[in-house]
């Protein structure tokens, strides 16, 4: 560790910001990279708009985001971060910097790292300037921030470490992503003739609890942003949960009823090990005895399902759209009673998506857990490369 050293943020990288204003939003064209889209050191393009060719040209007169670009945030969700993926055209959007690595001098994904660990996290915290509505990091005082840089050695070394575990997520995502797909597929409306009120093969659970007045320790917490961030629940405690949720006691469906045409359906199968519960945002959808959670996943999550939810919603604004539960129960779906044996291969298909989801998240926690250490010094990183070989 002795060649470990603190450096400004400008030895390492150049800082750049965006414009500060919004451009009209598009369906389709380049990236308007949005500060939504960083999760915990991933971006997630889906939570990002489009912007068309002319307003590209225009947002990225001061600065093209480049591959191996570390993209943060500047206001309100100060710590986040990711980096720039290869084969994207993208600018920056509002509240969003990015620091260009000098690459004789830092790995670009040695210096995200080096940014989401908790040192420098504490960096940002204690020297962030308090605004009248939000928190903000002064760029123009950034770059002479201390961040603590290894050599080039170590830093690769380092970096294949939390890598291997990065790329075997990735993996998942991929497998994950693909069996969904094709299980959507084989349930899609264009193969299938029978309709039936969705009512008829499931029932809404509508037991809450209050989380603040449970005795547990931890609980799974099903939320939006849980969802939108992986499809995976926040592990933490009742205390931290402020408002009364709908408690998850055996294998559901969640739909979401703010802005259904957003495609928001998790097949979920709690951790008996501690409580599971729902934001009220959702519906749990509890299947017929004849269903499993699948086979309901499967036609609840079928863009003509969506539509036809969305075209039922009240509400004036985007932020309080949401469609009736009685709407939904009368919605029609294809009947999954109807699929025999492809029933067999859209639940085995369901059962690769969670098996992966599941691992990604123990492979995330081993990550997380890894990270401060390898950064303190705390462990070696051969010791750690032994801990990685047995999980990857």
């Amino acid at each position: 560790m002795s060649e470990w050293r603190k450096r400004a943020i400008n030895d390492v990288a150049t800082i750049f910001d965006g414009p500060h204003a919004t451009p009209k939003k598009m369906k389709s064209g380049p990236w308007f990279l949005s500060i939504s889209s960083l999760d915990s050191g991933r971006l997630v393009l889906s939570e990002s708009a489009h912007v068309s060719e002319e307003d590209y040209g225009k947002w990225t007169r001061r600065v093209t985001p480049m591959e191996g670009d570390l993209l943060f945030s500047y206001e309100t969700r100060l710590g986040e971060a990711a980096l720039m993926p290869t084969g994207i055209r993208a600018c920056l959007g509002r509240r969003m910097g990015l620091l260009r690595p000098k690459r004789e001098v830092v790995n670009p994904q040695f210096l995200l790292y080096a940014y989401i660990a908790p040192e420098f996290q504490e960096t940002i915290f204690a020297r962030r300037v308090h605004g009248a509505t939000v928190d903000r990091i002064p760029l123009v005082e950034m770059g002479g921030w201390p961040i603590r840089i290894p050599g080039l050695g170590e830093q690769r070394a380092i970096c294949g470490v939390l890598g291997a575990l990065d790329d075997k997520i990735a993996v998942n995502e991929r497998i994950a992503a693909t069996a969904d797909e094709l299980a959507l597929t084989l349930a899609s409306s264009e193969r299938w003739e029978k309709r039936i009120r969705l009512g008829e093969i499931a029932a809404l659970s509508k037991v809450q609890q209050v989380p603040q007045e449970m005795s547990d320790d931890l609980v799974d917490h099903y939320s939006l942003p849980a969802f939108d961030a992986g499809k995976a629940p926040e592990r933490c405690s009742p205390l931290s949960i402020k408002s009364g949720k709908f408690v998850v006691d055996s294998p559901a469906v969640l739909l979401s009823k703010l802005n259904p045409e957003i495609p928001r359906v998790w097949d979920v199968v709690p951790d008996s090990s501690v409580p599971s519960l729902a934001s009220t945002e959702f519906l749990v959808l509890v299947p017929g005895l004849e269903l499993s959670t699948h086979d309901l996943w499967s036609v609840v999550a079928q863009r003509r399902f969506l539509e036809a939810l969305a075209s039922k919603v009240t509400g004036t604004s985007k932020s309080h759209q949401r469609v009736r539960p009685a709407e939904v129960l009368e919605t029609e779906v294809v009947d999954p009673r109807e699929f025999g044996e492809v029933g067999v291969q859209i639940r085995a298909l369901a059962q690769s998506i969670l098996e992966a989801r599941h691992e990604s998240k123990t492979l995330a926690t081993l990550r997380d857990t890894l990270l401060p250490q390898l950064m303190s010094g705390r462990i070696r990183v051969k010791d750690a490369e032994k801990i990685v070989e047995d999980h990857v």
